[in-house]
């Protein structure tokens, strides 16, 4: 769980608007859906997550005494107003998709219906919420998808943008399919394994690396990982080899040396080799710096004998893509259809629903979007998970999250799976009923705006 988000942690305008529906005294029911428009350029699918997180916040959804004196005292809003605050909760439902989907573009994965200032004010939170972890955990995936079978740490905490992401990160790594991470609060919050060395300065405040190394796994004895590159990898290496016989006649036990620095393929040779002849066949090597799907996709193909491998800053902030193009809109109001015809920015109206269908093979088909009163082929993506403001059910576990994950990412086209763009993008079909939809909503509003019009003639 994580500490409960001010409600002053928002956009100035969701309280303004606020104030406006409340003095035109507009309550009446809201659709908000959120979606990303296009999928990020190199990307083939994104995989969801944050749900948790925002169910959390709408169900610990309140203003304190303390932000209401501060809402009265800002001088921007009315008494009436802000008393009205006082008794605020979300009192409405949700359906999502589940966390570790895959997904794509224009397919909404979480819907809001509520009275419209409870799904207006949520607003600017869970954008936060849902488009960074479902960013991390869509780059996590590409670097598990990389990988292959080896074991990925997620080590990203120190670089991320700010405490929340660098624990949430953690969080969405390990939804996606990393084996644990070195941020200590997420394993007491969900249990996600924890992992870590030593730093460098461990080294330097010893006489002599060996001395470092031998007092580091004396203080664990069962299973230690030691960083090599200080000085010289491979004398390094060399010094270990008897040092770790020394050890393991005392029954202490040095699972894993540690590079992170220099041609970590040319090292990991070496330093296997000399390990393997002194005997040491054993310990393991794992990696770190800088590394991406990319750099783990080289150094796979390039049969580096590195058994696991250390990610963080290029995988926590997404660097090639650090933000989705997502959107959380208006969908219906007061039982009406709405749609947002911006142009480059238009909207799907409605409730829609994403049924998706599947080969012989078990492998993903296509996808279609349609209105949540048409039934099409296939397995519908979103469901319930909040009725009158309360959980339907307890959240899996993480656990249970990472199977889903793992299993969508064993379901997805082998070119999806690609870490190039697919040549082929997977289809998302838009179902009839959508798109009559769409053209009434279209005629009701150009019917509003000639009538408008004709009024503003005849009152010239």
């Amino acid at each position: 769980m994580t500490e409960r988000t001010s409600l002053l942690l928002t956009d100035l305008y969701q309280l303004t608007m606020l104030q406006a529906y409340f003095d035109q005294g507009m309550a009446d029911t809201a659709v908000f859906e959120f979606f990303v428009r296009k999928l990020p350029s190199g990307r083939n699918f994104l995989m969801a997550a944050g749900l948790e997180q925002v169910l959390d916040f709408l169900e610990d959804l309140r203003f304190t005494p303390a932000e209401l004196d501060w809402l009265t005292g800002c001088g921007r809003f009315h008494r009436r107003f802000v008393d009205s605050l006082r008794d605020l909760r979300f009192t409405g439902e949700v359906q999502a998709m589940p966390e570790g989907t895959v997904f794509f573009a224009d397919e909404p994965i979480l819907r809001v219906v509520a009275p419209l200032p409870q799904a207006q004010l949520v607003e600017t939170r869970i954008i936060n919420l849902l488009q960074f972890q479902t960013m991390v955990a869509s780059k996590a995936a590409r670097v598990r998808l990389a990988a292959a079978d080896k074991l990925l740490v997620d080590f990203g905490l120190r670089r991320a943008h700010g405490a929340e992401a660098g624990l949430l990160s953690a969080r969405a790594s390990y939804l996606a399919g990393f084996d644990g991470t070195s941020t200590v609060l997420a394993g007491m919050n969900w249990g996600i394994p924890l992992y870590g060395t030593m730093a460098h300065s461990f080294i330097q405040v010893h006489d002599g690396e060996v001395d470092a190394f031998e007092h580091f796994a004396r203080s664990y004895p069962k299973a230690c990982t030691l960083l090599i590159n200080t000085f010289d990898t491979e004398a390094a290496a060399r010094r270990l080899v008897p040092l770790a016989k020394k050890l393991a006649g005392e029954g202490i036990t040095i699972q894993a040396v540690r590079l992170d620095s220099g041609d970590l393929a040319a090292h990991a040779r070496q330093v296997r080799r000399i390990l393997d002849e002194g005997g040491l066949p054993g310990i393991s090597i794992f990696a770190s710096g800088n590394l991406d799907e990319h750099r783990l996709a080289e150094l796979v193909a390039a049969g580096a004998p590195i058994n696991g491998f250390g990610v963080g800053t290029r995988m926590n902030t997404s660097a090639d893509q650090p933000y989705l193009d997502c959107a959380y809109k208006l969908q219906e109001y007061a039982g009406l259809a709405r749609r947002k015809q911006s142009e480059g920015k238009a909207t799907w109206p409605g409730r829609k629903q994403v049924y998706r269908s599947y080969g012989a093979d078990g492998l993903m088909t296509g996808d279609v979007l349609t209105t949540t009163d048409d039934v099409a082929p296939g397995e519908p993506l979103l469901v319930p998970v909040m009725r009158q403001g309360r959980r339907l059910a307890n959240m899996p576990v993480l656990n249970a999250v990472r199977e889903h994950a793992h299993a969508e990412l064993a379901r997805l086209p082998v070119p999806l799976r690609a870490l190039a763009p697919a040549t082929a993008p997977y289809c998302v079909t838009l179902a009839p009923p959508l798109r009559q939809l769409a053209e009434e909503v279209d005629r009701r509003i150009q019917a509003d705006l000639i009538m408008r019009k004709s009024r503003c003639q005849q009152t010239a």
